[in-house]
């Protein structure tokens, strides 16, 4: 028996999560990350299948772009004595090139040569090598930003790979499809997608593949605040990654408890806790990571310290930390990656509380083309609205009125009834701050009618008595 740090009440030496006060113990913690460090096995993203055929991950093995070029050249030496000799090109070795140029970070090379392999593979009709290029390309396409298409391609592997029954490679189609639903915000068609792949891995006792599954289903119980849930898989979770003596899972693991103690917004001293574990974790295996697996693991580590810090009003500790995680972000990312658009909505949102409005204004403008470019049009408009504060802030009402209109256009096209609402009610404060009666009185009536849809009696309730007043004036 052991003693829990935090209640001090009595638990068994083998657990992970303390029956009592439910909160993490760091049970042979140190000792499990200093041995044989498995890097592979919990990989959260999203899943290759050229790489695992290769036992290998693109990011952990880093080849000098001389020695990539030379192994391109060889192959392209092949390729042009087939095609001389009139002889067949190999698909796989179009793969081999693809995960070549992918190394280089050149993804339309790349793309290129998966789509090169997937027509030959589908003129030899070998549905498992089309199979994997589907999901290959998905994953590039995903990188760049052209989600409907990642989407159909992941929908074309998973289609054969249920036909020829190779449920290992459905579970991670389905992963793929579960995080790139998560990334453009459609919960429900995410969590279907990681639910059938934890279903699947059940079923057919696949344990490695439940974990890694219910490990990439927590980022979406975060925005449910199915926190007790979260819970359980994190207790499971870890523990498996310790019987394993698997330190990246491990390091997650630790990642995502900070991110629920963060979540909960109950005790963000044991959030701070987590994540300062999980950073002198990466220290402690730095020699097993490359950089790019270890930018992957700081990059949200401290963007969280960032945010509670800014909430803590340590606006130099905040800009210290989300600034670092913008740089790990621009370690491992292909072209713009939509998680750089969250660091500096928080560096613009920290520059607002300094009273950097113009600074403030740059850098949500910033986020405002990731997002827009990566289709997240609520959030597109969400920085609109923070966009027109800061200039209201500087007392330019009037680009700040062209900013809400502009708001106001995308939340129609959403139907975005209450957000609608606001923005008029807004709108007709500023004009009555401008003396414009009329104009305010015509955004008050619209406001109106939107909060009479919503049955929002308290707000009914206010923006009636601006109505009243303006008329009585």
């Amino acid at each position: 028996m052991k003693i829990c740090p935090y209640c001090n009440q009595l638990i068994e030496d083998n657990h992970p999560y303390c029956p009592k006060c439910n909160k993490p113990l760091i049970s042979n913690l140190e000792k499990s990350v200093d041995k044989n460090v498995n890097l592979e096995s919990s990989e959260p993203d999203s899943v290759s299948f050229e790489v695992d055929e290769q036992d290998e991950i693109y990011e952990e093995t880093i080849i000098k772009d001389d020695e990539i070029d030379r192994k391109i050249q060889e192959i392209d030496e092949i390729l042009e004595r087939n095609e001389i000799l009139g002889d067949p090109i190999p698909g796989s070795l179009l793969l081999e090139k693809s995960s070549l140029y992918y190394k280089k970070r050149d993804l339309p090379n790349a793309l290129r040569n998966l789509e090169l392999a997937l027509r030959n593979f589908e003129d030899e009709d070998d549905l498992f090598n089309v199979a994997i290029c589907h999901n290959e390309i998905g994953l590039m396409q995903e990188d760049t930003g052209y989600f409907d298409q990642a989407i159909y391609h992941f929908n074309r592997s998973l289609e054969i790979l249920k036909d020829v029954n190779d449920n290992q490679k459905v579970i991670k189609v389905l992963n793929n499809l579960g995080n790139i639903y998560y990334s453009i915000k459609d919960l429900e068609h995410s969590y279907k997608f990681y639910q059938e792949a934890l279903d699947i891995s059940k079923k057919e006792n696949l344990i490695y593949e439940e974990v890694k599954t219910s490990s990439n289903l927590v980022e979406v119980l975060y925005l449910l605040k199915d926190y007790d849930r979260i819970k359980r898989i994190l207790a499971r979770n870890f523990e498996f990654f310790e019987q394993e003596e698997d330190g990246y899972g491990i390091i997650t693991t630790k990642i995502k408890y900070g991110k629920l103690f963060y979540s909960m917004g109950t005790d963000y001293d044991l959030a701070i806790e987590a994540f300062k574990m999980a950073l002198q974790l990466i220290e402690r295996i730095d020699n097993n990571l490359s950089v790019f697996i270890r930018a992957k693991l700081e990059w949200e580590c401290y963007l969280f310290l960032g945010r509670i810090n800014l909430m803590w009003n340590n606006l130099d500790f905040a800009e210290n930390h989300f600034v670092k995680s913008l740089e790990a972000i621009r370690i491992f990312e292909i072209g713009e990656n939509i998680n750089e658009g969250q660091v500096i909505e928080n560096l613009a949102e920290l520059y607002n509380t300094k009273g950097e409005n113009e600074k403030s204004i740059e850098y949500y403008n910033l986020s405002y083309e990731i997002y827009y470019k990566f289709g997240n049009n609520k959030k597109c408009a969400q920085i609109k609205i923070k966009i027109s504060e800061n200039y209201l802030n500087i007392d330019d009402k009037s680009t700040a009125i062209k900013i809400l209109h502009e708001a106001l256009d995308i939340y129609k096209n959403l139907l975005y009834t209450k957000e609608l609402a606001d923005i008029h009610n807004k709108l007709g404060d500023i004009y009555v701050s401008k003396r414009s009666s009329d104009i305010a009185l015509e955004h008050y009536e619209k406001a109106r009618v939107y909060y009479h849809e919503l049955e929002d009696e308290d707000s009914l309730r206010i923006i009636e008595g601006k109505i009243k007043s303006l008329q009585n004036d």
